[in-house]
């Protein structure tokens, strides 16, 4: 910072000078874990209203990493990177957007959605398809092991394709098989994944949530920490709450999204299907991570149900009692009035877990943001603003330099992205300036939306596209490639 009334008169030519004094001059915040991949692009087509579009540069964010949890646009929607990177430079960016290559899309454009092992032909052609986008610019490769279909492939698929990345020299990034009762057993297999393929591990929100797994962080960090003392390049991002955020198909057990959406909604019309569900949810299916099981439907509110408009912010065990009604049973009739499509919010972690995580030296920040109608998680409008204000200056709980490494150089060295993430001649000018005795996040579950407090301006490329806690309305934004 400078002193009071003191500027670089002889920094060279400017178009702009600004007074910063009081204020924190940081490298453009870098989020390492979003699902924001297409969030510009629906707001153009009316899907997303754009106030979720900018809720991430608002707080400060320069560069978004999407394609998390084995889900990226392409190859689906898209065709590949390079057709996700020409529809946003169509509609215009904010700020940046890297993209990582989802396995569980490419399983789907392969295999399809069925419950079975890939032949080998088939993870032929998804490291073909996966070396195309890797060339063409993606970060990396990610998978979600908890999500059909990319949850029927076993390790060995999954090394094979991590392989690709790491001839790459681009991280494999995993949502693990389990998060819950089963995160030990589940970071082993990341770990055995990362050695027999080469790649470099990067786990994604790291929690151990359930109240069968509250207080294991202890054990995991310290193996992940002894991990980086043998050698292995292993590192984490984690979001700042106790609650995650997902889709409510999630909470039901792999077996009955065999077949793809349509033969879900078709088992959950069948009482007897219906039944099986039940049980399942009571007594566990091995290898499954049993979100309700381990914690129960009052921990599970409804986010977004565009049809159900009431029924968002209201937990599943408070609606099903309301309606008189069995909460699989109420779970089932909301899926089939939304066509498979709810999001929730998991209230499912404990707060010790949450700050262990968080200052652990190989941690990033990462928001887990998911731009989508209704109520979603303030942690897509929150994140950045609250570890700077809550957990670093109000609980004092990380050195502001070491919160703003982790949301700076940690994730651009992660992410292979160059001049980023740094304050340097010769660096992009990804800039955020923020006041430290002011900065606050003040999105809720209640009002999820809520802009923060004390970001002052945003840099992106040279422009400012965030002056007084305002969008100024310009769009340098790319999508960038690795």
């Amino acid at each position: 910072m400078l002193p009071p009334g003191t500027f670089p008169h002889d920094a060279g030519p400017f178009t702009e000078l600004i007074d910063v004094s009081g204020l924190v001059v940081a490298p453009g915040f870098i989020d390492a874990h979003t699902h924001s991949d297409t969030a510009s692009i629906d707001a153009a087509e009316g899907l997303l209203d754009e106030a979720q579009v900018y809720a991430s540069v608002l707080q400060g964010v320069t560069t978004e990493i999407a394609g998390n949890c084995g889900h990226s646009a392409f190859p689906g929607r898209y065709a590949g990177f390079d057709a996700l990177g020409r529809a946003h430079s169509v509609v215009g960016r904010a700020n940046h957007l890297a993209s990582l290559v989802g396995h569980g899309t490419l399983r789907a454009a392969v295999v399809g959605e069925e419950a079975r092992a890939a032949r080998a032909a088939e993870i032929a052609w998804m490291a073909e398809a996966l070396d195309e986008a890797l060339t063409a610019g993606a970060v990396g490769f990610s998978t979600g092991l908890i999500y059909t279909p990319g949850s029927y492939a076993d390790t060995a698929e999954i090394t094979a394709l991590a392989a690709v990345a790491a001839r790459h020299g681009k991280p494999y990034v995993t949502h693990l098989r389990d998060e819950m009762s089963g995160v030990e057993g589940a970071l082993e297999e990341a770990v055995a994944i990362a050695r027999d393929s080469g790649a470099a591990l990067h786990v994604s929100h790291h929690k151990t949530a359930g109240k069968y797994a509250w207080g294991r962080t202890e054990v995991t960090l310290a193996r992940l920490a002894a991990l980086r003392e043998s050698g292995m390049d292993v590192t984490c991002d984690v979001y700042p709450y106790t609650a995650g955020s997902t889709a409510l198909a999630a909470m039901l057990p792999p077996w009955a999204h065999d077949g793809g959406k349509d033969q879900l909604l078709k088992r959950l019309r069948d009482p007897a299907q219906r039944d099986s569900l039940r049980k399942a949810i009571a007594e566990g299916v091995p290898g499954w991570e049993n979100t309700v099981g381990n914690g129960g439907w009052d921990r599970i509110a409804v986010a977004g149900a565009p049809h159900h408009p009431t029924y968002q912010g209201h937990t599943i065990a408070e609606l099903a009692a309301a309606a008189g009604t069995d909460a699989l049973d109420l779970v089932a009739d909301l899926l089939l009035g939304e066509d498979g499509d709810v999001t929730i919010i998991s209230h499912s972690m404990r707060e010790d877990d949450v700050q262990r995580v968080l200052t652990a030296p190989f941690t990033m920040i990462g928001s887990d943001g998911v731009p989508t109608p209704g109520l979603p998680h303030p942690r897509w409008a929150g994140t950045f603003t609250r570890v700077l204000g809550h957990y670093t200056r109000d609980l004092n709980l990380l050195p502001l330099p070491e919160a703003i490494r982790k949301m700076t150089t940690a994730p651009a060295t992660r992410f292979n992205l160059p001049h980023r993430g740094t304050l340097r001649t010769g660096a992009h000018a990804d800039i955020t300036v923020f006041d430290p005795a002011h900065v606050a996040d003040r999105a809720t579950f209640a009002e999820p939306r809520r802009t923060p407090e004390g970001v002052h301006l945003v840099i992106v490329d040279g422009t400012i596209v965030v002056r007084d806690g305002a969008l100024t309305g310009a769009r340098p934004g790319q999508v960038l490639r690795c």
